[in-house]
């Protein structure tokens, strides 16, 4: 055999091998993250709830769920392991990554143009002065398209077509 006939059976071996090698890597920090687990610790299952690991044994995690609420899971059903930040950040709404007070939003819109509005505006100036056009018209301003009034509109009857007929 030569070897342009085994190429595609080498490359699709490679393929299998890089493709098993991953997952098994991936595989293998699931295993020491679930491993780092110690009681106090933060965690989300893999159905999304989100406690506090209480007591870790060799298969089982006995989480603290709420006030009163203790619950015993597998090891493999924790999906990850939360940092203190994230843990807060997420079930109790505490967010402590923010800057400063200077990044906050302020009150109103004068600071952020650094110009006070009223100093600027004069006192007898007002808002019917800056009249935006739209492109709409009045009623009044346009031409009347159709010179027939509206009551002789009405008054005709539609047309019957050949093929309608009355049902007798």
């Amino acid at each position: 055999m030569s070897l342009v006939t085994l190429l595609p059976f080498i490359v699709l071996i490679g393929a299998m091998f890089l493709m098993t090698r991953s997952a098994k890597k991936k595989q293998q920090q699931a295993v020491d993250m679930r491993n780092q687990m110690q009681p106090g610790s933060g965690v989300r299952t893999i159905g999304g709830m989100y406690a506090t690991v209480k007591e870790v044994n060799d298969d089982t995690v006995l989480v603290d769920a709420g006030p009163g609420v203790e619950l015993l899971f597998a090891k493999n059903s924790i999906g990850a392991v939360l940092t203190d930040d994230e843990y807060n950040r997420i079930v109790h709404g505490v967010e402590h990554d923010l800057k400063s007070d200077a990044d906050l939003v302020p009150d109103d819109a004068s600071s952020l143009t650094g110009t006070d509005a009223s100093a600027d505006a004069p006192a007898d100036a007002t808002a019917a002065d800056d009249k935006v056009e739209l492109g709409k018209k009045d009623a009044a301003d346009e031409p009347a398209a159709d010179a027939k009034p509206a009551e002789a509109k009405t008054d005709e009857q539609p047309k019957k077509s050949e093929g309608d007929s009355e049902a007798k």
